[in-house]
């Protein structure tokens, strides 16, 4: 970056004006990291926590949601470079053991094609929901805050429903497409998700502000509190989710992270240092019936270009990368 851009990043009047903006909306606080052809800028509006007034760390911990599928897509694809995995693979054949329909492929997981019920709760066009393995809403979910699930657990309570969609077929969110691509990660290689992303992408890029925390509560330093309001038999009440159990959510949105280390880890893998040029080219290739390629949303723009993004939210929560 010269010494130029980085005098005109300092100066970003309109960011700080989204920034409160979105204070304004409702939310605690908020913390922005911009790279762009005016340089590398930082920021944060709102507070740190509810009842004090620093505003939220800009190098802060945060977790990320969703945002974990790009991870774990990335860990996938690296396993295909390997020649340990192929996206074509028939899931059944690396977990026989989960009794899944053989037409369900590696592709499919990561593409959330698979027609695989969703362990957190299937929405419907009414607005009704089908509930899901683990309570996902209101003093249900707190409840359960600290509590313990196995990945194998989520899985087979989703596989207990009823299929969503035939296999292939048309795409429907379901964050029980990663936890089976945790598990089909950790059968092939005979390591843990979190060692294997720290040997393939962690490690290489230096992301030591990024954390699989499993099933540990706690959020390293510095961080911001994050909040959820609900409804518990007709009072309204708020209570501070930044300690909870993320076994929950598992590999479909457990992790931990900086701002620093997303638009490092994202910046690298679209510059092609993470993947084979073949298989970056799959990832960013929408599916027939939504803009979601393999572990990565794709939005083409009406003047050209083409948007990369993924985001997250839970309890208190919430992440947003795009490039």
């Amino acid at each position: 970056m010269t010494e130029q851009n980085t005098a005109a990043a300092q100066d970003r009047p309109e960011l700080r004006k989204a920034m409160q903006e979105i204070v304004d909306a409702g939310f605690a606080g908020v913390q922005l990291r911009v790279n762009d052809e005016l340089g590398e800028w930082v920021g944060s509006a709102g507070v740190s926590e509810l009842g004090r007034t620093a505003k939220p760390p800009t190098d802060g911990h945060f977790r990320v949601g969703s945002v974990t599928k790009t991870f774990v897509a990335t860990v996938v694809l690296r396993l295909v470079d390997e020649g340990r995995l192929g996206l074509e693979d028939l899931v059944a054949d690396h977990l026989p053991e989960l009794g899944l329909d053989r037409r369900i492929t590696v592709r499919m997981l990561l593409q959330h094609t698979s027609g695989i019920f969703n362990f957190t709760g299937e929405f419907s066009a009414d607005g009704t929901v089908e509930p899901g393995v683990v309570a996902g809403f209101g003093k249900e979910w707190v409840d359960l805050q600290y509590a313990t699930f196995r990945p194998e657990e989520l899985v087979r309570g989703a596989l207990a429903k009823p299929a969503r969609l035939e296999p292939g077929s048309a795409w429907s969110y379901s964050n029980t497409n990663y936890v089976l691509a945790r598990l089909l990660i950790e059968k092939v290689t005979g390591r843990s998700l979190p060692q294997e992303t720290h040997r393939l992408i962690l490690g290489p890029l230096g992301l030591t502000g990024t954390v699989l925390p499993e099933t540990r509560e706690e959020i390293p330093e510095p961080h911001a509190h994050g909040y959820f309001g609900y409804d518990d038999a007709g009072q309204w009440k708020v209570v501070d989710t930044t300690r909870f159990n993320p076994s929950w959510v598992s590999a479909a949105g457990d992790m931990i992270s900086t701002s620093r280390d997303l638009h490092t880890f994202f910046s690298a893998l679209n510059g092609g240092k993470l993947v084979s040029t073949e298989l970056l080219a799959e990832m960013r290739v929408p599916g027939p019936t939504m803009g979601y390629g393999l572990g990565v949303f794709v939005e083409e723009l009406e003047g050209g270009g083409t948007v990369l993004h993924h985001n997250g939210g839970f309890w208190g929560w919430g992440a947003l990368m795009y490039s």
